[in-house]
């Protein structure tokens, strides 16, 4: 049995223009599938990468990551999942920005009744996001220092409330005193507004020369270098994003004379793609709402129908917190 769905959909890759409405015909989910009628979708920077092109995906192609809905439909082979269940989930292929969608009964997860299925797209690809940088990437310890830059986006906020919890100090990057602001209420000891002030030398003056124990970097070319001058001897540069661009080719020779450091690009894809490691965090993110550890910050919500402007906006940083489309 097919039914009409509603998507985005890009056949080329460029700007939020790219994007285009359509209408399909959606099969009945295949062995291994699920189909969920959204009630929320996430939007994430990994969508402006795929959308741009900065990681390709075969083309025509669906968009988005995120999403949180009711299941419809159960393709054979699949177990403990049945219509009516309310879940989320996070990677797979993209297709989220779309009103039903079959999507990988692997990736999917229930969470608690508490958490709201809005709630569930704020926070689930981006809490997995920081679960797995802060607890599996590099192990996060009660009096590390840690620097996040843009620590006003959703990952970001999420990043310095769970990180404050742990007992860390979050010294947080941020593009404005609004923002600044913002970061401190939820956890950021010291907010560092990089438009008027070095951040280098900023981290320096607050760790008194000794430098932080791990960098936290998805900005990519504009902080890189800054980012290693950051670290104290034999720390970690966790380069997990690329908003200013890519990180050009360097020598190697730089983390020994810098210290003994430690870089690492890691990927939720790999840090997910176990189920076990995927329930995990799961379990990990869906605990730490229901404690009170980590919320959904500033939510800016968006008509599924305006998914074009949404991604204008993240990309022109008039945004904080967490972006969701409803259908």
């Amino acid at each position: 049995m097919t039914i009409t769905a509603h998507a985005f959909k890009f056949s080329r890759t460029g700007g939020p223009d790219v994007l285009e409405w359509v209408s399909d015909q959606l099969p009945a989910p295949a062995e291994g599938q699920v189909q969920i009628r959204h009630e929320a979708i996430g939007v994430n920077y990994i969508d402006v990468y795929h959308r741009s092109g900065t990681y390709p995906l075969p083309l025509p192609s669906g968009i988005g990551v995120e999403g949180a809905g009711t299941i419809e439909a159960v393709g054979s082979g699949v177990s403990g999942l049945s219509v009516g269940d309310r879940v989320a989930y996070a990677g797979g292929p993209p297709g989220a920005y779309a009103t039903i969608r079959n999507a990988p009964a692997a990736r999917v997860v229930k969470p608690p009744a508490a958490v709201s299925s809005k709630a569930a797209a704020s926070l689930i690809f981006k809490g997995l996001t920081v679960e797995y940088l802060i607890r599996r990437c590099y192990q996060v310890k009660a009096g590390d220092v840690v620097l996040w830059h843009a620590a006003a986006g959703g990952i970001g906020l999420i990043a310095c409330q769970w990180l404050k919890a742990m007992g860390a100090t979050v010294i947080g990057t941020v593009g404005s005193e609004d923002k600044a602001k913002l970061v401190r209420a939820n956890g950021c000891d010291h907010p560092i507004v990089y438009t008027n002030q070095n951040f280098v030398e900023q981290v320096k003056e607050i760790t008194k020369g000794e430098g932080v124990a791990v960098v936290y970097d998805s900005v990519g070319a504009q902080t890189f270098n800054g980012s290693l001058d950051c670290l104290r001897m034999t720390g970690t540069l966790v380069s997990f994003g690329t908003s200013s661009g890519p990180v050009p080719p360097f020598d190697l020779g730089v983390l020994g004379a810098k210290g003994s450091l430690f870089v690492t690009r890691p990927s939720i894809a790999h840090y997910t793609a176990k189920r076990p490691d995927l329930e995990k965090g799961a379990a990990a993110v869906f605990e730490a709402i229901e404690r009170g550890t980590i919320k959904a910050v500033g939510v800016t919500e968006y008509k599924l129908a305006d998914a074009a402007q949404a991604h204008r906006d993240l990309e022109a940083r008039k945004t904080s917190g967490s972006l969701i489309l409803l259908p």
